[in-house]
């Protein structure tokens, strides 16, 4: 889970939420630079953190009491191999997909985890044979993950409430295209991206939250409770082409 501290209290975005605005993002990208299997495409975008499910672990709270982030995590293999096995049953592109995730994910682990590195190289492995399978090269392969980590990269930043004051530029992360995008948000419900990757010139993106005004929790249980009677929030945004162009034109 993405969490964050607040006045009000801790807000709370699920995985799975964070891989729904993913998609709404990657939904929305030109379409003459989108790739071949666009749906799978999608698919991948929207449910690479889908083995994560918040409510179902064991490890949600610090040793301080507070709700874990999801980067405190380290290496679980158990989460890890199944999430492998989850898209593999849906089809070895996705699969191909998620797997180039993990590892980039888990890079850094893998120099000091010999469990870790042992099965990034599993999987590597597994991503030739899908690649050939499918008939898709590695330069593609590459580039449509460069795509879905852009969409990850982007999500996360909206989801952690990252943005920049005084329309300040803020990096999203280089898109498949090796080219650097910047966030920029221009008003409390508006943002622009620089440069506009997108096919039409307005829409919106939306993602659910929770805000928990409990600060600290005894155990999983505790806050497993306090979550589910938790309300939830909708976050919605307004991303403009016209507003990246006028900005651009006053320069």
């Amino acid at each position: 889970m993405i969490v964050t501290y607040k006045e009000d209290g801790w807000h709370i975005v699920t995985q799975r939420s964070h891989g729904i605005l993913a998609a709404q993002i990657a939904a929305n990208w030109r379409v003459k630079d989108r790739p071949e299997r666009w749906i799978e495409t999608l698919l991948a975008i929207a449910e690479h953190d889908d083995a994560e499910v918040e409510l179902e672990g064991e490890n949600l709270v610090t040793p301080a009491g507070g709700p874990v982030n999801f980067d405190m995590n380290s290496f679980d293999l158990a989460h890890y191999e199944k999430l492998s096995r989850l898209t593999l049953t849906k089809n070895r592109y996705i699969a191909l997909l998620i797997s180039l995730h993990i590892e980039f994910l888990n890079r850094p682990a893998a120099a000091n985890n010999i469990e870790c590195k042992k099965f990034l190289k599993k999987q590597a492995t597994l991503r030739e044979k899908w690649r050939k399978a499918l008939n898709i090269t590695e330069t593609e392969t590459l580039r449509i993950y460069n795509f879905m980590e852009w969409c990850d990269a982007f999500s996360l930043l909206l989801c952690q409430d990252n943005l920049p004051p005084e329309k300040r530029k803020l990096e999203i992360s280089t898109g498949p295209e090796k080219k650097m995008y910047y966030l920029v948000q221009i008003d409390d419900e508006t943002l622009t991206v620089q440069p506009w990757p997108f096919e039409t010139t307005n829409f919106h993106l939306s993602y659910e939250y929770r805000i928990i005004k409990q600060l600290e929790f005894s155990s999983s249980a505790d806050f497993r409770q306090a979550f589910l009677k938790a309300p939830v929030k909708e976050q919605i945004w307004n991303l403009s082409k016209q507003i990246a162009h006028e900005k651009k034109s006053k320069v």
